[in-house]
């Protein structure tokens, strides 16, 4: 009866992946409840302060989510410093100090507490062993809380081999953990983040938190690989000695889509729906928060809404803005006073003419600010003469050195004396001593 259950689990949870699936390939509408928020926030404004429409917001339906880069600048917030619960997003940060105090290949026991705490595990028995990435494994494909608890007695004790409670030493670096992290919203009280019954209390973090754990939990290769794993299987040695093996089924439904390389859900009564994940596209990667969603497939839903948002207002633009040309074909973006002379410039272009910088279209105006070098003597081609800064919402975007594309010598002794006659009478005409600077390349539009 045992193994006819766990299939019908089984089989019910791959259907249910299935529909997900389908539903979010096939674009489904978001259910009832979704909505755009102007008060939203945007790049640390919210939508309102920045002027933008509803139609350039995600609609979702989560009472708190974030968009986070790998940098760790924030494009979308709602509610995101709002303390909640994250129920087994708690994990993440259970898998962090794994990976950070053990090898992989250490052998750990499931205790008798491991083996009975029950709702989401990885069918782990007391008695049964396994090496600690079987049992990381276990945390975070299935979610399984047995596995939680397996690592944090462990873990626990390697942090301090005298403690008389390993889970409550290991529960407590994870709180300074956190805090190392910059996590200001966030405790921790067991390594699992079932959070009623007996394990009700006081535990909670924010969706800015929750993307701080899931940039750091990707820092790491090995934790990278477990959450892109999809259906898997864990070792185990049991109590009696023999080997036998446990399937496991991710709970990412996002997983391998639209840029989706992995994720942690999360689902209590007062959490509400949670989902994690973190997305690559072309080399850009972005950390997704959802918390407190109504359903299973809308946590989902409101993830893949967030990635393309974000995808979607990305933009690359020529940083040479410019349709002037030098005599060489390139684009001309300034010209610039040889300062031995009185009348001369030379014409500079970017260091790379072909130069793109990325940007987001939401985040604000970009401007562009030119700084020429000071040219005396002679000039070459190639030799730099000054550089452009780009910036956006006054974050710096792109740097870049302008380099001249002529040639220009400088003045022989005749020509130097005639340059300094030049410039006594324009000094008494109150004229420029020398040709004034001009920037021809404007900023490139967001």
């Amino acid at each position: 009866m045992k193994s006819l259950t766990s299939f019908a689990k089984r089989s019910a949870q791959l259907a249910a992946g299935f529909v997900c699936a389908i539903a979010l390939a096939a674009g489904a509408p978001t259910v009832a409840g979704a909505q755009v928020l102007t008060t939203d926030n945007v790049c640390g404004k919210t939508a309102d302060a920045r002027g933008i429409t509803a139609e350039n917001l995600p609609d979702i339906d989560a009472t708190n989510a974030l968009v986070m880069g790998k940098d760790g600048t924030v494009y979308y917030g709602r509610g995101a410093d709002e303390q909640v619960k994250i129920a087994s997003i708690t994990k993440v940060m259970t898998a962090i100090l794994t990976v950070e105090n053990c090898k992989m290949d250490e052998k750990v026991t499931v205790s008798n507490t491991a083996a009975t705490v029950g709702n989401s595990t990885a069918g782990l028995l007391e008695g049964d062993e396994l090496t600690v990435e079987q049992a990381l494994r276990g945390l975070m494909i299935p979610s399984g809380n047995d596995a939680a608890i397996v690592l944090a007695e462990y873990v626990g004790k390697k942090i301090d081999p005298k403690t008389k409670d390993a889970e409550a030493t290991f529960v407590k670096a994870m709180n300074e953990r956190a805090k190392k992290l910059g996590c200001t919203g966030t405790l921790f009280e067991n390594p699992h983040g079932l959070d009623f019954d007996e394990w009700a209390g006081d535990m909670h973090s924010t969706a800015h938190d929750v993307a701080l754990m899931m940039q750091e939990a990707m820092k790491n290769d090995t934790i990278r690989e477990v959450v892109a794993s999809e259906d898997s299987w864990i070792e185990v040695t049991g109590a009696d000695g023999t080997d036998h093996s446990h399937s496991m089924d991710t709970h990412n439904y996002l997983l391998g889509q639209d840029g989706n390389i992995g994720g942690k859900t999360g689902t209590t009564d007062d959490a509400g729906y949670c989902f994690t994940g973190a997305y690559n596209r072309d080399g850009d990667e972005i950390y997704t928060v959802i918390l407190n969603s109504t359903t299973t497939d809308q946590r989902f839903t409101d993830t893949a809404t967030l990635a393309n948002w974000y995808y979607d207002h990305k933009v690359t633009v020529a940083i040479a803005n410019t349709q002037e040309k030098t005599a060489n074909g390139n684009p001309l973006m300034a010209r610039i006073s040889q300062t031995d002379w009185t009348d001369k410039t030379i014409d500079a272009t970017l260091a790379d003419p072909t130069a793109q910088a990325t940007v987001f279209s939401l985040a604000g105006e970009v401007t562009e600010k030119v700084s020429y070098d000071d040219l005396s003597g002679t000039v070459h081609v190639g030799d730099k003469v000054g550089s452009v800064t780009l910036k956006q919402d006054g974050t710096k975007i792109a740097v870049m050195d302008l380099v001249a594309d002529e040639e220009g010598a400088g003045p022989n002794p005749i020509e130097w004396l005639l340059v300094k006659l030049d410039r006594l009478g324009r000094r008494i005409d109150n004229r420029p001593l020398a040709a004034e600077s001009e920037t021809v390349a404007k900023a490139p539009k967001a």
